[in-house]
């Protein structure tokens, strides 16, 4: 493919190519379309693969971007993914604190403990990103990655048997696609050839008796047809073991740990009105239906049963309100509380009488 021209002939530049200029030797892609550009995670100064060549071929050497010193070997360099340099950044700082937090909700008591360590991951990925207490930060990280260094290795591993799982899960539902897509293709291609050898069939049925040929064609679809259906049932119970195989075998490929059961919760209870409060003795029953004019219009009355309005229920409500005095006996409460009250009197008048007693054997000695 051509690059387009300008009106002297001269290649025409893209819109941005002027910036695609190697800061070391200001070599740019216009005159060199070939040039490709690398980046260093040390300081992410992006600079030509030549100039890396030339300047980080013989060993470890000072960036040469004026203002950078730090070291940086060539090994590290590596091509740009994104095109803002700001994101490639961020994404190598997370991916890096990310290796070394990697705990996991399972190992909380707490989802609020939880939450809080992710919070404090988030403030130092903040720190690193944006050059806050890059010192403090950076002994954090080497301090929590050598005191937990055996739960990252573990975390870790895990990890990696969950990506394996899932490409593993991921293969066997291509394969089982692969399988599927083969069947209806050769499902496809013995139907065709059944027809085809049952319009033989017919054809040759045909030439050779004086029968009906309306008859003898009408005979040969349903024998044609029979075939066909008998096959399909075969190759669908077929399928369907196929699949339960499949399914029993990758069953333990995909497991998650650290998911906690879940708990279904109750089956709602029957509304009560009355909270559970229940006469004893009942002194009522409660009819179905009672003879009166405004229950009777109530019912009937969609301004009042529109929004949920059960005429059951105000019966049920008056009928209590009207039976619940015959509950309270007032004379067994009065008997009760005057013999709690002589019973007090009884228990304070022998307190005093054991104390004069005691008064009187102290005066004698």
């Amino acid at each position: 493919m051509s690059k387009p021209t300008a009106r002297n002939g001269a290649p025409q530049r893209r819109p941005g190519e002027e910036d695609d200029i190697c800061p070391v030797c200001k070599s740019n892609r216009y005159l060199n379309p070939s040039m490709r550009f690398l980046i260093n995670p040390e300081c992410y100064h992006k600079m030509c693969e030549s100039c890396v060549d030339r300047i980080f071929s013989q060993g470890p050497a000072p960036c040469p971007v004026a203002g950078c010193a730090r070291t940086l070997r060539k090994q590290r360099f590596r091509k740009q993914t994104f095109e803002d340099l700001q994101i490639e950044r961020e994404v190598d700082v997370r991916r890096r604190v990310a290796a070394t937090f990697n705990r996991r909700e399972s190992e909380f008591n707490t989802l609020l403990d939880y939450n809080n360590y992710l919070e404090e991951v988030e403030t130092l990925t903040f720190n690193l990103l944006y050059n806050i207490d890059v010192a403090t930060t950076e002994a954090k990280l080497a301090a929590y990655s050598k005191q937990n260094a055996a739960d990252i290795a573990n975390n870790k591993a895990l990890s990696a048997q969950e990506s394996a799982s899932t490409e593993a899960q991921l293969a066997a539902q291509k394969e089982q696609a692969r399988l599927r897509r083969e069947a209806a293709t050769n499902e496809e291609e013995e139907e065709r050839r059944e027809r085809e050898e049952g319009r033989r069939e017919i054809i040759d049925k045909i030439a050779n008796s004086t029968e009906d040929p309306d008859k003898i064609a009408r005979e040969g679809q349903k024998v044609v047809l029979k075939k066909s259906t008998a096959r399909r049932n075969a190759a669908d119970r077929l399928r369907a073991q196929d699949a339960a195989s499949v399914d029993n075998a990758s069953a333990p490929l995909f497991q998650i740990a650290g998911l906690k059961p879940i708990t279904q919760p109750e089956p709602d209870k029957a509304y009560d009105p009355f909270g559970g409060y229940i006469i004893r003795p009942a002194y009522f029953t409660l009819q179905e239906q009672y003879e009166h004019p405004w229950l009777e219009k109530a019912k009937m009355d969609a301004q009042i049963t529109a929004g949920g309005y059960d005429v059951g229920e105000y019966r049920a409500r008056a009928m209590m309100e009207a039976f619940a005095g015959l509950g309270c006996f007032i004379e067994d409460e009065v008997a009760g509380r005057e013999r709690a009250a002589g019973a007090d009197v009884g228990t304070a008048a022998a307190a005093v009488a054991g104390g004069d007693g005691e008064g009187m054997g102290d005066d004698m000695l």
